[in-house]
């Protein structure tokens, strides 16, 4: 296995790791800070198409007379092309070049942006999501890559914190600018708005990004290690989008799983066999490597998972509308922004273990925060919860990320930034799944008590199923015709019932960030961060 064993070059020979015939940085190309500008011009893309779409969907779904699964299909087929294809697309970058990659990238996933713009079917729609979330992965990995070989070790924090802000505030802003694009223009809009951000990545990739690649990196590709990865990623991810449908006790929930688990047996040995494989095991044998993607799970999990539920409790509970409730997670962020370039710095001064520990401490406490919320809870509460719990992200989103990329070695940067989004979008997926059956569970548990004490009229089984998937979301299972002082006792009751599913799912957000924490405490600073020192003007 020698083939495996990972180069961890000391601060000396940083320079070393760049190809000898790579041109030098002169002028704006190469320059640290416009490439950072310009990776994350072309991220805003991807993070800001994650969330922006949920709000769009009900445009969408009357426009083209879709059913639900169809809807459905617009974000789970670009969900789904995104997490199975990151990390192969992190491998194409090392060996292509990141440069190369990110401008692919960028330039499919904006052409697919205005081909769904243009789409009259759902079919179509679907196809052109999907194109967007392989693009998305092409991308992704590449400005991770980018920043690593382009700012030195002193500097990276600082560039990871500033690209984990343009993240969480393109995450989060999503729905407000959704609400705006669909509420005063059209659907088509929330995709069109795509095609001059990345008409403006491209012009700025072209003139200012410099191609850095490894001395070593891979010249082959392990298409096996790929196909077995790629399965075993489909079905996991695809058994977690399909539990909340299916029962998570279902058999062919659990089938996928299987499959999926089996998938990653079969590639784990065979990576040892192959010579370039896809991911060399040899990267987990860094304690703290594999500590920042479990990390990176762990918090997808506590925040995405805690996150959806809170969405449905502002505009389903509170009655806000699609723009309101997105400027009620302004707090978050705002704290986001604010934190994520004072957390680089703080992790370049400190290193990254008592930042990340303290970030996900803050999440612990911020979710059980969120999980004493009320139907009468006054905004000034609201805003205090979800402030911390930015202040608690930002650390750990630049921290954990530095830790992934930092402990690999330059010629595998791609693939780490693959794997710190993939550990991501699989977390955001597990906690979605994983919270939703608890609420689900906790919803059928109370219902049906709930119901029959205020004094309502008794429901069929079938009638008590429909009440409970509305009362999972916030929706008061009201029919056409209820007097009014009926309506208002079946809102209460749906809503009570409400609030309790969403407050056990979000112990349980906590519980995980408390598990969250004392992996934290098995970090430590990049040994390989400083592959990129040599840089000049920084």
């Amino acid at each position: 296995m020698t083939s495996q064993t990972i180069d961890t070059t000391g601060p000396g020979d940083g320079a070393s790791s760049a190809s000898p015939d790579q041109p030098p940085a002169t002028g704006l190309r190469g320059h640290p800070w416009l490439t950072l500008l310009t990776v994350a011009v072309g991220v805003m893309m991807v993070a800001l198409d994650g969330t922006i779409v949920a709000i769009a969907n009900p445009a969408i779904q009357a426009d083209l007379k879709a059913s639900f699964a169809d809807v459905q299909w617009i974000t789970n087929g670009y969900f789904l092309a995104l997490a199975v294809a990151l990390i192969t697309a992190g491998k194409l970058g090392d060996r292509f070049g990141h440069r190369q990659t990110f401008l692919i990238g960028v330039v499919g996933f904006a052409a697919a942006s205005g081909a769904i713009g243009l789409s009259s079917s759902i079919g179509a729609v679907v196809i052109f999501r999907v194109c967007q979330g392989l693009f998305g992965a092409l991308l992704m990995p590449a400005a991770l890559g980018l920043l690593r070989a382009t700012f030195p070790a002193e500097k990276l924090n600082m560039a990871i914190g500033i690209w984990g802000m343009v993240i969480g505030a393109s995450t989060a802003g999503g729905p407000i600018l959704g609400g705006v694009l669909v509420e005063h223009v059209n659907w088509q809009s929330v995709f069109f708005i795509n095609v001059p951000v990345g008409v403006l990545a491209l012009v700025l990739g072209v003139l200012i990004l410099l191609d850095h690649r490894a001395e070593n990196a891979p010249r082959s590709f392990d298409i096996l290690g790929i196909a077995l990865l790629s399965a075993a990623m489909f079905c996991l991810v695809w058994a977690l989008i399909k539990a909340p449908t299916w029962g998570w006790g279902d058999g062919l929930t659990w089938t996928f799983i299987a499959v999926s688990l089996v998938g990653f047996v079969l590639f784990a040995v065979w990576e040892t066999k192959v010579k370039e494989p896809l991911i060399p095991l040899a990267l987990f044998r860094s304690v703290a490597l594999s500590a920042g993607v479990v990390l990176m799970v762990l918090m997808a999990i506590a925040f995405m998972g805690g996150l959806f539920f809170v969405t449905f409790y502002l505009q389903n509970v509170h009655g806000m509308s699609p723009i309101d409730a997105g400027l009620h997670l302004l707090p978050l962020t705002g704290m986001m922004i604010v934190g994520s370039p004072l957390a680089g710095a703080m992790i370049t001064k400190l290193g990254p273990r008592v930042p990340l520990a303290g970030g996900m401490a803050s999440v612990a406490i911020a979710m059980f925060g969120m999980s004493t919320l009320e139907t009468d809870t006054g905004s000034a509460v609201m805003s205090l919860w979800f402030a911390l719990l930015g202040l608690g992200l930002a650390p750990v989103m630049v921290g954990a990320t530095e830790v992934i990329v930092g402990n690999a070695p330059m010629e595998l940067s791609g693939v780490a930034g693959g794997l710190q989004q993939a550990a991501m979008q699989i977390g955001g997926s597990l906690g979605t799944a994983v919270l939703g059956a608890v609420m689900a569970s906790k919803v059928d548990g109370d219902l049906a008590a709930n119901w029959k004490g205020a004094g309502l009229p008794a429901l069929t089984p079938a009638q008590l199923d429909q009440a409970s998937e509305a009362v999972q979301v916030g929706v008061a299972p009201v029919a056409k015709g209820t007097p009014e002082a009926v309506v208002a006792k079946i809102t209460d009751v749906a809503h009570d019932t409400f609030i309790s599913g969403m407050s056990l799912a979000s112990l349980v957000a906590a519980g995980v960030a408390v598990v969250a924490v004392f992996v934290a405490l098995l970090t430590k600073r990049g040994e390989n961060a400083e592959a990129g020192a040599g840089v000049g003007h920084v």
